[in-house]
């Protein structure tokens, strides 16, 4: 038949627990991601909403309800009395999915621009859930997933910081999303799992084995030498380095 997929999958085998992405050129002259899975593949347009389709004329769902937010305000002064119905939250946890598996294939590829992207528009998602929706179960119902979407825009900020030959920024960008997500559980009243949730553990993992290889900064560089110079026993260096940290230090 001519709408078989079985040559074309035979020819890109699925593995189990390796994800297999990969990036072309559609006949739109688009550009397209396709990530095999057991049963077949999916795929998904790299720019807009995964599915190709505007939602009411619009890129997104998202874009759709914050129109209406920008509607509501405009017209009656602030945002009180805007709600999303439970009809208007499935549709945007649902699309949030759609982006989810296409982060997740973008971080595959490489493309960290596009995973800071989708990962910032579903934090997006989150925020609108939790603020306008009609009833607090609705609002909540992704939040299970935050930690996870906060991890892997970590990991792309983290990884751009390292492209850019920014170890620190790294670092600092790696420390300011293990904040986030515990902010995330003492939110929830969880705090004595923030310690123990897996996305902590894999960017704590990652600090470690960035933070010994950061360059000195002035002041680290000045109590190094400090200290070589005491242990030398040059103790009119030594006078003069204490002079320069405390320069540096007033």
């Amino acid at each position: 038949m001519r709408h078989d997929l079985t040559n074309f999958l035979r020819k890109w085998d699925y593995q189990p627990g390796e994800l297999r992405v990969r990036r072309f050129k559609g006949r739109d002259g688009q550009e397209k991601i396709q990530l095999r899975v057991d049963l077949g593949v999916l795929q998904m347009e790299a720019e807009g909403r995964p599915d190709g389709k505007r939602p009411m004329g619009h890129e997104s769902w998202l874009q759709f309800y914050q129109a209406r937010l920008g509607e509501h305000i405009a017209e009656h002064g602030d945002d009180d009395g805007f709600a999303l119905k439970s009809e208007d939250c499935q549709r945007l946890q649902q699309e949030a999915i759609q982006y989810y598996h296409r982060y997740i294939c973008l971080f595959q590829l490489g493309d960290h621009p596009a995973v800071l992207r989708d990962t910032e528009r579903n934090l997006e998602v989150f925020n609108m859930l939790e603020t306008f929706a009609e009833t607090p179960e609705l609002g909540a119902a992704l939040a299970i997933f935050k930690p996870q979407v906060l991890l892997m825009r970590t990991r792309a900020q983290g990884a751009l910081a390292l492209e850019a030959d920014d170890p620190r920024g790294a670092v600092q960008a790696i420390e300011a999303g293990v904040e986030a997500i515990r902010r995330v559980f003492r939110d929830h009243e969880q705090t004595d799992m923030a310690e123990q949730a897996s996305e902590v553990k894999m960017l704590e993992s990652w600090l470690q084995e960035l933070r010994p290889h950061l360059p000195l900064s002035k002041r680290e560089r000045l109590e190094s030498d400090l200290n070589q110079a005491i242990a030398r026993e040059d103790y009119e260096k030594a006078a003069e380095l204490r002079d320069a940290l405390k320069r540096l230090k007033d």
